[in-house]
């Protein structure tokens, strides 16, 4: 949800202008793009506290301090600022997941330390747990996004200012069938989804109270938008499904030179296409609405895994990381995953992800749910195989066996932890270094 994408603030549209059977071969074009795994990315959303009292909300002054700190950086990684507040980091596309890891721990190290020095940190939660939503950037993108949102209730505020997630980027696979197929593998990311949300689940707190949700995030998500975060219905192939999702949902905004953006009611890009009102779209404005679609995976060449909760700690966020990665592009990791989260299919049903009761229980229950947490026991055993055959370090194998036995063995989430005792807990000043752990701050939380 970065605001430097394509077609964003500040860009001049093509001036060719699409027909529908241009926009269909654009879509069926760009959205996956195959070939054997290989690359490896992340985008990291962090929520930025006081390192000494959390629950107290950061002056916009000293946020806008940070900020211009942290701009000097020499990071390799993107850094852009989510409309909260929150600091998000996008990796270049790496060659490995250990190359991934390592430019990415370098980065955060760098952050942390700037962060540090004006007194804040980088927090790894779901969903604040003690802010009201209150949005710091003023851009014609972000007032049209909460405009069109707020149309269905209060949860897209609270999606856009604040929510945090750790998204892995993986290649969409091969052309050919096969457990490394582009196909397999877009299905696999519908079912295998619902088991990432369980087992990574961070966010049970809300404005200082317990939702009843293990990740809120996701309840929050699947609440903001009728159409705009559902995965694109069965029964097509992904190429023309993921097309035809597009163009049949509403666009969020028509982008303007100069002013507010426009907001239509009801207007999806195949209708705006028809039209041609208020004005003909063109290519940048197909490419920017692509980018106002919020599935739980989203295929923009690669696919683009969304569904996960922002990992507490020095080293939470690389655990998602590596599991997905080890249980997509390993083959043989890909076909024991595929067997094993099959027969969640049925529990699904025929509602989209994530408004079906498989990812609903996700959310709401984590692992405590049986099957869940059967089917996580042997994703999380099958990744830690794959690892070491994949190259894996000892410190990465270790950090993700650690959570393995902290949780997953045990039939918990990261989110049992806070609800335990009414205690928000977050080690917000780690070294930064693989498998360093170091003393929680907490910060008291009233109980529903």
């Amino acid at each position: 949800m970065s605001s430097d994408t394509p077609g964003g603030p500040g860009a001049h549209p093509d001036h060719a202008t699409l027909d529908e059977g241009a926009a269909q071969d654009l879509l069926r074009g760009i959205c996956f793009k195959t070939g054997p795994p290989r690359i490896v990315g992340v985008e990291l959303e962090w929520l930025i506290h006081d390192q000494e009292n959390p629950a107290v909300p950061v002056a916009q002054e000293r946020l806008d301090g940070a900020v211009q700190a942290l701009r000097k950086l020499p990071l390799s990684a993107a850094l852009t600022f989510e409309p909260g507040g929150q600091l998000e980091l996008s990796s270049q596309p790496a060659g490995s997941l250990m190359e991934c890891i390592g430019t990415t721990a370098a980065d955060l190290a760098a952050v942390r330390a700037s962060l540090g020095r004006d007194g804040l940190a980088p927090v790894g939660l779901g969903v604040d747990p003690w802010q009201t939503p209150h949005r710091r950037l003023r851009e014609p993108r972000y007032d049209a996004m909460e405009a069109a949102l707020d149309r269905a209730g209060p949860s897209g505020r609270a999606m856009m200012c604040t929510s945090a997630s750790v998204q892995v980027c993986l290649d969409a696979g091969e052309e050919e069938p096969g457990p490394l197929g582009y196909g397999r593998r877009w299905q696999l990311t519908h079912l295998l989804g619902a088991v990432l949300v369980a087992a990574f689940a961070n966010s049970p707190f809300r404005q200082g109270r317990p939702t009843g949700w293990k990740s809120t995030r996701q309840a929050l998500w699947a609440d903001l938008d009728p159409v705009r975060t559902l995965a694109p219905g069965s029964g097509l192939p992904p190429r023309e499904a993921w097309a035809a999702h597009v163009l049949d949902t509403t666009v969020m905004c028509v982008r303007r030179e100069e002013g507010p953006w426009d907001v239509p009611e009801g207007l999806t890009f195949r209708e705006w296409i028809r039209t041609g009102a208020p004005r003909p779209p063109v290519r940048a404005d197909l490419d920017y609405h692509i980018t106002t679609l919020f599935p739980p995976v989203r295929p923009r060449g690669h696919l683009e895994l969304r569904m996960i909760d922002a990992q507490s700690g020095a080293d939470g966020w690389l655990v998602p990381l590596a599991v997905a990665t080890a249980l997509y592009d390993d083959p043989e990791a890909a076909e024991t995953v595929y067997r094993t989260v099959k027969p969640l299919a049925e529990w699904a049903g025929p509602a989209p992800a994530p408004r079906n009761p498989l990812w609903t229980t996700a959310a709401r229950k984590g692992l405590a749910d049986p099957e869940l947490r059967a089917a996580a026991t042997v994703c999380f055993d099958t990744a830690l195989t794959a690892l070491d055959r994949m190259g894996a370090d000892k410190a990465v194998r270790d950090t993700v066996a650690a959570f393995n036995d902290r949780y997953v063995a045990r039939g918990r989430c990261p989110a049992d932890d806070l609800l335990e005792s009414g205690v928000l807990t977050d080690p917000v000043r780690p070294t930064g270094s693989i498998g360093s752990t170091d003393g929680p701050h907490t910060g008291r939380v009233t109980s529903a």
